[in-house]
């Protein structure tokens, strides 16, 4: 991987649409050069959100409460809250370099801050005909444990990942995440019963060569 230092913003739970707000306003500074490159990591409460590509027989019971909002990025539905680190990347492509080229780096270098916490995860390629497996998943209990969702606009790149920390895991079962009935979605904690926010967002930050 090349060297693409960022700049980091760092927040906790910011409500999900509010935070789309202000992505907006980030992706139109960089593409105006008036910020660098960026990193924004907080969480959301809970909140499950779709690409325009999510069939309604994938969504959630309205019975639970958890809002659905549809949104612009690439993927399906993912869920979102609480112990989950949502990194947002507002990143300007270089003129050969293709949003598929940068998920892949995204997916390498969270593949590399797990390692650092001692979980061992990988990437994967999708074979013909497949959903996508954008994402990581663990090399040892075949899981997904990180999301990826992103677009690019005037060749720069908004949303991210979510990657489960020690969150409630319950609220995957409710609906189809990622677009796969039989996924088995896992977090840090399920994985290796450690691992506080505090530590995996040092380690997110390492990955991403955070400046």
């Amino acid at each position: 991987m090349k060297r693409r230092p960022l700049t980091l913003i760092q927040d906790e739970l910011v409500d999900y649409e509010k935070a789309m707000e202000r992505m907006t306003d980030l992706v139109g500074e960089r593409q105006r050069e008036e910020r660098p490159d960026t990193l924004w990591l907080l969480s959301h409460p809970p909140v499950y959100t779709i690409g325009r590509r999510t069939p309604m027989t994938h969504l959630p019971d309205p019975a639970h409460g958890i809002p659905v909002i549809e949104t612009g990025r690439g993927g399906q539905l993912t869920y979102h809250g609480p112990g989950q680190l949502v990194g947002y990347l507002i990143v300007k492509l270089a003129a050969d370099e293709h949003i598929v080229d940068y998920v892949r780096e995204v997916e390498l270098r969270l593949v590399e801050a797990l390692g650092a916490l001692g979980l061992k995860a990988e990437r994967r390629d999708t074979p013909p005909g497949s959903e996508l497996l954008t994402g990581v998943w663990t090399t040892e209990t075949d899981r997904k444990i990180v999301s990826i969702g992103m677009r690019q606009s005037r060749g720069v790149t908004s949303h991210g990942f979510a990657l489960n920390v020690d969150g409630d895991l319950e609220p995957w079962h409710w609906a189809t995440p990622c677009g796969m009935p039989d996924v088995d979605m896992t977090s840090l904690l399920r994985e290796s019963g450690a691992g506080s926010m505090d530590e995996v967002r040092a380690a997110v930050r390492v990955a991403f060569e955070v400046v």
